[in-house]
């Protein structure tokens, strides 16, 4: 990650554009996330959307793994 600002958000960006045309090849969808997460470092509304994203999927996996225990509890 570049140590100035400037540097962070014009990569930010870049990834985010390049992850748009995922449909390429080399490009991917990949890189959307991973260019919100470098601009989160100094926008406080994209880091604010990156926890609330970070909640949500944890709140998700937790109930994929709760339910996921119950029916192997079932089955025995």
């Amino acid at each position: 990650m570049p140590a100035s600002r400037i540097g962070r958000f014009v990569v930010g960006i870049i990834l985010i554009l390049g992850g748009l045309l995922g449909f390429l090849p080399v490009l991917g969808f990949w890189m959307i996330p991973l260019g919100l997460l470098i601009l989160s470092h100094d926008f406080a509304s994209v880091r604010r959307f990156r926890r609330q994203s970070e909640v949500k999927l944890g709140r998700w996996w937790q109930r994929c793994r709760e339910k996921k225990s119950s029916e192997e509890e079932g089955d025995e």
